[in-house]
Parts: C-alpha cells; sequence; structure tokens
C-alpha cells in the first residue's frame, strides 16, 4: 500500500492562519461556498512567496499563470469569527503548477474544506500557452527540494 503524503511529493507547503469576517458568511452565517476559493488564494499566495516565485516575479520574468481549473470539496462548516488555517501543497511543478488545499478550523481541528487549483504557464509576449513550466520555477523548487533532502 502507497504511504499517505500529507505535504506533499516535495514536502513543499505553507499554512497561513486566517480569520472569517463577517462578508464571508451568508445569511444563515456560515463561510459562502464561493469565499472558500479565495481562501484558496490566500494559501496559494504563501506558498508562491516562499518558493521565490510570487505573482510580480512571474510579470517579470514574461510569464503569467492563469487558473484553468479549481475544486473544492466542502466537509464541514466554517462561521464567522472562526479562525482556520489555509494550507496550501506544492503537488505539480513541471508541466503545471498544481496546488492542493485544506482548510482546517483551529478552535476545533477538524478539517473543513479540501480542494486544488491548476494552473498554466502562459508566455505573456508570445501570448502562447506553454505546456512545461518556465525554467525559472522549476529551478526554483528543484532548489527547495534539494535543500529539504539535506
Amino acid at each position: 500500500m502507497k504511504e499517505r503524503q500529507v505535504n506533499g511529493p516535495y514536502n513543499i507547503y505553507t499554512e497561513t492562519e486566517i480569520t472569517v469576517e463577517f462578508y464571508h458568511c451568508d445569511p444563515m452565517n456560515v463561510v459562502w461556498h464561493g469565499n472558500y476559493i479565495d481562501f484558496f488564494e490566500t494559501g496559494r499566495r504563501a506558498l508562491l512567496e516562499k518558493i521565490g516565485y510570487n505573482y510580480d516575479d512571474m510579470r517579470e520574468s514574461g510569464y503569467a499563470f492563469p487558473i484553468i481549473e479549481v475544486s473544492a470539496k466542502y466537509i464541514g462548516i466554517l462561521q464567522y469569527r472562526d479562525k482556520a488555517v489555509v494550507k496550501a501543497i506544492l503537488d505539480e511543478y513541471e508541466n503545471r503548477l498544481r496546488i492542493k488545499f485544506e482548510i482546517r478550523n483551529l478552535k476545533t481541528g477538524l478539517i473543513t474544506t479540501k480542494g486544488q487549483s491548476t494552473q498554466m504557464a502562459l508566455d505573456v509576449n508570445k501570448k502562447e500557452s506553454c505546456f512545461v513550466c518556465p525554467q525559472i520555477l522549476i529551478d526554483k523548487i528543484e532548489n527547495i527540494i534539494k535543500a529539504n533532502k539535506q
């Protein structure tokens, strides 16, 4: 049986604390389902910062990474003033950027939401999709993988 990889195949992840605000909630005082995608974005930005290839770095290197797919599975709820942790886990980086997400309620410790997003590199100058990630991103990630093994 294959061992479950809690922190992904590369052990590159971040955990970002969030607080549920009033404007995140629907009339039943639970987080509206679409806001979880914003929470994923909070985690994704933190992960890209850790990698050293944030949105500004992408633009400066001539690439954009539009989201081509996103999914969420709602397991539990978050409510106004709940504190939660968004865990963003690097799952794939060579041909596309895939990030898995787990949102956990800090008080209960329970996972409320799981999801993933997939982004594809786009050469902004040529306005063409790339079917492999740019070498600058691959190098940054592989340097982290190498450092994690030491």
